[in-house]
């Protein structure tokens, strides 16, 4: 079992995927993550981090580093992040170049959360085609740290172009999390040799995340995802709201080929995530949190807050985190 790491500064984070549930309209939905990332701020949280998904209602974000500029215009003290921006269907220096812009007039506080992404039809729609998915991450990944340092250029599979220099010309190093699957993950291996550390995903339980932490194989400041929704009622309010959001989700991803899309069911993963995340009253939470730092090593957790599918739910589940939950961690 890991043990988490003594003297380790706790942060935690909301993690907003902007999910359109049943019947909701997406501006709606949009200006809502808007009020939850500034809600977040005022709860006393670290940081917030943003979903990016295409052509689907499981997240009506389409570009998570816009929608970081303007939370970042309208936060003061709060890290904004990327969760993730997609690097097989977004060009590296460019990204680098709105981190750079982004990092500058926000004094340091966007971080870039990057991945892999998934096989739909976003690379035919964007022209990156297939083969950057299944071959091209690790080029685009060394192709957006070498433009951040400040000069680039490539002579790659995928990329090729002589050098030019990044401008704005970057202040600071970009803080970087690197999306993986779990422990078997190539990104785990790819993040751990460019010293990068992991972002764990929400499906993963704690013994999984653990693994995934153990094959990167040194100390790193790894960030956890979790669903967290705190009352007496919370596990009611999940399954009244959740099922019917991952089935319109789950159903909107389209394979850029012939493969099958996501096999999951809708109504069994709520349950699962209802089993291994912190869904319950304040002291299970509490309880649940203190027990997956311990079991995973990792100090470092964001949380799903928008389970109850509604912004007053929202709203209201994460003051209460933040007045109820997050003192009592940070007490120990």
């Amino acid at each position: 079992m890991v043990q988490q790491r003594v003297g380790e500064q706790l942060r935690f984070g909301v993690f907003l995927v902007s999910g359109r549930f049943p019947g909701q309209d997406d501006t709606a939905v949009l200006r809502r993550t808007v009020h939850a990332a500034i809600a977040a701020e005022a709860a006393g949280f670290d940081d917030v981090w943003l979903a990016e998904h295409h052509f689907m209602p499981y997240g009506v974000c389409p570009s998570a580093i816009t929608l970081a500029a303007h939370v970042l215009g309208r936060t003061s003290r709060i890290d904004v992040g990327t969760a993730v921006s997609v690097l097989s269907t977004t060009h590296p220096v460019a990204l680098a170049e709105q981190w750079s812009m982004l990092d500058a007039i926000s004094d340091g506080r966007l971080r870039l959360g990057v991945g892999r992404g998934g096989p739909w039809q976003d690379l035919e729609v964007f022209g990156t085609g297939l083969s950057r998915y299944e071959t091209g991450f690790a080029e685009s990944l060394d192709l957006l740290l070498t433009a951040a340092a400040g000069r680039v250029s490539a002579e790659g599979s995928h990329f090729s172009f002589r050098e030019v220099p990044l401008r704005p010309t970057p202040q600071r190093t970009p803080r970087v999390v690197v999306a993986c699957g779990g422990p078997a993950s190539s990104a785990v291996r790819l993040a751990a040799e460019r010293e990068l550390p992991l972002l764990l995903g929400l499906h993963a339980d704690d013994f999984e995340k653990a693994e995934t932490v153990a094959a990167y194989g040194a100390p790193a400041e790894h960030v956890s995802t979790v669903l967290c929704q705190v009352g007496d009622d919370a596990r009611e309010v999940v399954r009244g709201a959740l099922p019917g959001w991952l089935a319109d989700g789950l159903a909107a991803h389209v394979p850029v080929d012939d493969r099958p899309g996501p096999g999951r069911d809708p109504w069994e993963y709520t349950e699962k995530l209802c089993a291994i995340h912190p869904v319950g009253p304040v002291s299970h939470c509490v309880e649940t949190l203190r027990t997956s730092l311990r079991r995973t090593g990792v100090s470092h957790v964001i949380m799903f807050v928008e389970a109850s599918g509604t912004p007053e739910g929202t709203m209201a589940n994460i003051a209460r985190i933040g007045a109820e939950v997050l003192p009592a961690l940070r007490e120990g």
